[in-house]
């Protein structure tokens, strides 16, 4: 059985990206990334913070814009819109959640296509949709996923895969990405008629339902690749994934682990999105 080490591949990749970003230095372009965060949820900062520290790291310029709780949402859309005409400024994300006075698919709608580094954009979606995401952006989290598994030089071209959870941000642009690569794709989720027969028949397992433990031993097939993408809380306050790693790491040929798994591999892939649109934009 393999570990699927994301801090290793992570790490990996922001070497590579640093060696990038020097290179576009040396011409004199800077990458640089705008993070807004409204409101005060713990969950959001640490989130934050990880981003700036790994922007630090490779040498992209980072700035974080914290605006109250309270904020109007016309203060956040003017805002985005400055962001949006700064040439310092590569790429912009905007941290989820928002205060219910704010509506999200407003705020995604206003931000520039050109510098979308979470990939939320309609435009975006659409031409991952249509497979025409090459030049442009990918969700953060499934293109961790399908770094995690080219790195570790796993087969996705005609194996089946199944993916377990349904949102926006990871499970339908997952769906779509895999059967770009070639994958036979079936979508669950946590309410799935025969959920564990529909498991048992995956290659390749990925979970993303954010349900400590609900993937079992008895629900994977000899020799499936297992990546678990779900960041839980269990009884003891321990940080825990969808799958039960210690059963299922007996029968899988390989498994991601929570944490160390596919959380920073999405961090790394925040960073290519930032370069990429730096890129873009200095043709």
């Amino acid at each position: 059985m393999k570990i699927l080490d994301g801090k290793k591949l992570a790490e990996e990749i922001k070497k590579e990206l640093k060696v990038e970003v020097l290179e576009l230095k040396k011409n004199g372009i800077v990458p640089g990334l705008a993070v807004v965060m409204v409101g005060d949820d713990e969950a959001s900062k640490i989130y934050v913070e990880n981003k700036k520290r790994a922007c630090e790291e490779i040498g992209i310029n980072s700035e974080v814009y914290e605006l109250e709780e309270k904020t109007e949402e016309e203060k956040l859309l003017k805002l985005i819109g400055k962001l949006n005409k700064d040439e310092t400024v590569s790429g912009i994300l905007v941290q989820l959640p928002l205060p219910k006075q704010i509506d999200k698919e407003k705020i995604i709608l206003a931000i520039d296509p050109k510098k979308d580094v979470d990939c939320f954009h309609p435009e975006n979606i659409g031409k991952i949709f249509l497979g025409l995401g090459q030049e442009k952006f990918f969700p953060c989290t499934p293109a961790g996923i399908l770094e995690i598994l080219k790195r570790s030089e796993i087969e996705i071209i005609g194996k089946d895969s199944v993916i377990v959870g349904r949102s926006n941000i990871v499970g339908k642009p997952l769906a779509l990405m895999m059967i770009n690569a070639g994958a036979t794709v079936t979508v669950c989720n946590s309410k799935t008629k025969n959920l564990k027969e529909k498991c048992l028949g995956a290659d390749i397992l990925i979970s993303a339902v954010g349900h400590a433990g609900l993937i079992t031993a008895d629900m994977i097939k000899q020799g499936a690749v297992v990546v678990d993408v779900g960041m839980n809380r269990n009884k003891e306050g321990k940080l825990v994934g969808d799958v039960d790693f210690l059963q299922v790491s007996k029968i899988a040929s390989a498994i991601t682990p929570v944490p160390g798994g596919v959380g920073l591999m999405t961090v790394a892939m925040l960073l290519c999105n930032t370069l990429r649109a730096t890129k873009l934009a200095n043709k």
